[in-house]
């Protein structure tokens, strides 16, 4: 398969990630989430392809719910800046009340949190890159089926598109040009380590 662009050059990359999906795929599948995002994007783009940009997406947590989550969320956010050519784009956590049904059939309200933002952050950027001809592949990091669209519509304008998941939604995996599993193999030698070398924590674990 060609690993250049339709004008000669290295095929140009560009990575759109679902940090929430992300990290509850990593967390419920691998069982661990400090993951190293330039060895991890570095793995996805390959030898002989340029990466453009990196583009991730995610919502604070509310610092008044756990303020120590909080800190640890912020300070992974952080971390990301060390990461050459990557983005961080913020939407928001919009707290919601819905109702559960207990084993003896009575109701509970209980408080959840929902994002807000952020998949119309992703979309639109993974559509107007496309539209610059600012890429050649997008590879969608992410699980879940509501990209299912975006991808076909970022193919029809002449773009590749790539899926990489943890076993996410079959119909986003079929929509994709090329499909990449996070499996343990693929993550291997991803964990950060502290300065003593040893795994580091993130604010997830």
């Amino acid at each position: 398969m060609s690993v250049y662009s339709p004008r000669g050059n290295a095929e140009r990359v560009m990575i759109f990630i679902d940090g929430n999906n992300l990290y509850h795929s990593l967390k419920h599948v691998i069982g661990r989430t400090n993951l190293d995002f330039q060895r991890f994007s570095d793995r996805l783009v390959g030898d002989q392809r340029q990466l453009i940009r990196v583009y991730y997406y995610n919502a604070p947590l509310n610092r008044d719910d756990d303020e120590e989550k909080f800190r640890l969320q912020q300070s992974f956010f952080d971390s990301l800046d060390t990461v050459p050519y990557l983005t961080k784009k913020f939407g928001r956590l919009e707290k919601r009340v819905v109702k559960q049904t207990l084993p003896d059939g009575t109701f509970v309200s209980v408080p959840t949190y929902v994002e807000k933002g952020v998949d119309t952050f992703l979309t639109i950027d993974m559509l107007s890159h496309a539209f610059k001809d600012n890429y050649d592949t997008g590879i969608l990091v992410s699980g879940d089926e509501d990209f299912t669209v975006l991808v076909d519509v970022v193919k029809d304008m002449g773009k590749h598109v790539e899926v990489a998941n943890l076993g996410g939604s079959y119909n986003l995996r079929q929509s994709a040009d090329k499909y990449v599993l996070i499996d343990r193999a693929f993550l291997d030698g991803f964990q950060q380590v502290d300065r003593n070398g040893k795994p580091e924590k993130t604010w997830i674990d």
